[in-house]
């Protein structure tokens, strides 16, 4: 065995000689002086960090393909420098290999086995290519040339240049399996419903929420030149919203109930349509308003031709029941759900993921979230469906949200009839470190900490310290019990998607 390692070094050793012997015949031009700085720039990685930058300007599959590049070349860079330099010492090429105008100076003192220039270069580039193979295909060329200005200067044989290649690939390959491809979210369907038409807004009560984060003054006026017949009512703070807006919904000759302002509002409004069997016209406003993005509506003009059209569909509900105060004498709240609800560390991961998406786009800003939320966070111990459960987070969403391996940003389907139930469990030894590894990587979904499932109905208890409950973005504290159900196809609401 022994002396079949040997030869097999000596035919390495010469074929190295005879392919540098080559590249020394080569002439002499302004190539050596391109080589040199391209394999200057790859150093500690600058050139594939600068490339990355340039991609993460782009959101979607080019930044991620970025951050995946990057994660692959700092994997392939640490096997390198930190275990095979050391397993395999090796002697660099000597200054009478080459002439000396194209030889590196001054040598690396490293050893020459394997080449890390190399295996950063074609680690980033097919890492990058896994995800999005056009830019991998255009950032090829540049990770072959640094590979190859390794031999053209002396500072590495071409053995070492094609065992730090395969290194590369190799942690490129290893990395997916981290940062798995998503599966593809379900093109968005709605199952049509019978609702009237509102040509002008005829038959249309819209509540507006003046503390809703985006309204001004010229709001109300705004609905107004678009629905002129619809009959429009603001709630100043100092009114109560709750009856304004059943006052609203009891206006004679009302066929619809529109309703302008955030979640909260939306539920509100939702909660009043439903009892008196009226649709919902869900207009884009507040601080935050999910639902309408959910329905399809962006913009006002959307909404004008879902109403006018009576355009409609069918939306599932959840009905949340939380119980506050003594065992014996629990304060009993019922509420809408029509988007999200949340217990423990899931507010402050949405607040953070709002602040860091318009620099950042939603999927990076979901995952940069969750690894600041959860380096800070502190688990609480529930109780879900009997079972004890140490979690940073349960959260409860009103339909299937995507992506199903961070936080849940898309909902294309609004009756399908489940709770998408979600628990980032503190339950596993390490927990902490795992969970900000299973961030960093994108194997959130495939984590021992992370449990999914879909349900009909979920009870939570709080098994200590009462809960902060947060339902549509609305936050009820001392919280010591919490029921969630769903009721099909409860809600009729416009939209022009149907």
């Amino acid at each position: 065995m022994q002396s079949t390692w040997r030869g097999s070094h000596r035919w390495i050793s010469r074929m190295d000689r005879y392919l540098v012997r080559h590249v020394s015949n080569l002439p002499g031009g302004n190539h050596d002086d391109f080589f040199r700085r391209l394999s200057a720039s790859a150093n500690n990685g600058k050139l594939w960090i600068a490339i990355a930058a340039g991609m993460a300007a782009f959101p979607g599959k080019t930044r991620r393909a970025a951050v995946h590049g990057l994660l692959a070349q700092a994997v392939a860079s640490a096997v390198t420098n930190g275990i095979f330099k050391t397993l395999l010492p090796r002697t660099r090429p000597l200054p009478e290999h080459l002439p000396v105008f194209r030889f590196v100076h001054p040598q690396p003192t490293s050893s020459s086995m394997p080449s890390g220039h190399s295996a950063s270069a074609v680690a980033f580039a097919v890492g990058v290519g896994l995800v999005r193979p056009a830019i991998g295909a255009a950032v090829a060329p540049a990770a072959a040339g640094v590979a190859y200005s390794r031999v053209h200067t002396g500072a590495h044989w071409p053995s070492d240049v094609l065992f730090g290649s395969a290194l590369g690939a190799g942690a490129a390959l290893v990395t997916r399996h981290w940062w798995p491809v998503r599966p593809p979210i379900p093109k968005t369907q709605r199952t049509a419903a019978s609702a009237p038409e509102l040509p002008g807004g005829k038959g249309l009560s819209i509540v507006v929420n003046a503390l809703g984060g985006s309204f001004t003054d010229e709001t109300a006026d705004a609905l107004r030149e678009v629905f002129p017949d619809a009959h429009i009512v603001t709630v100043r703070p100092e009114d109560g919203l709750v009856e304004q807006i059943s006052a609203t919904a009891d206006t004679p000759g009302t066929k619809a109930l529109g309703v302008w302002g955030g979640d909260g509002t939306v539920g509100a409004a939702a909660a009043a349509a439903i009892e008196r069997s009226l649709p919902l016209l869900v207009l884009p406003g507040g601080t935050l308003n999910h639902f309408a993005r959910d329905a399809g509506i962006g913009n006002l003009q959307q909404a004008v031709a879902a109403a006018s059209n009576g355009e409609a569909a069918l939306a599932d509900v959840g009905f949340v029941t939380a119980e506050r105060g003594l065992a014996g004498a629990p304060e009993v709240s019922e509420l809408i759900m029509l988007n999200t609800s949340s217990i423990g560390l899931y507010p402050n991961l949405v607040r953070r993921r709002e602040q860091l998406q318009p620099a950042l786009g939603k999927p990076l800003a979901g995952v940069v979230a969750m690894f600041r939320t959860f380096a800070a966070g502190t688990p609480i111990t529930l109780n879900v469906d009997g079972i004890p459960h140490r979690v940073w987070i349960a959260y409860v969403g009103r339909g299937r949200y995507y992506p199903r391996d961070h936080a849940p940003l898309l909902r294309p389907v609004l009756d399908d009839g489940v709770l998408d139930f979600r628990i980032f469990s503190a339950d596993e030894s390490f927990a902490r470190l795992r969970l900000l590894w299973a961030v960093l990587t994108g194997t959130v979904a495939s984590s021992r900490i992370t449990h999914l499932r879909e349900a009909t109905d979920v009870t939570i208890h709080a098994d200590g310290a009462p809960m902060a409950l947060a339902v549509d973005g609305e936050a009820l504290a001392g919280v010591r019990k919490v029921h969630y159900r769903v009721v099909p196809r409860a809600l009729v609401y416009y939209s022009p998607q149907a």
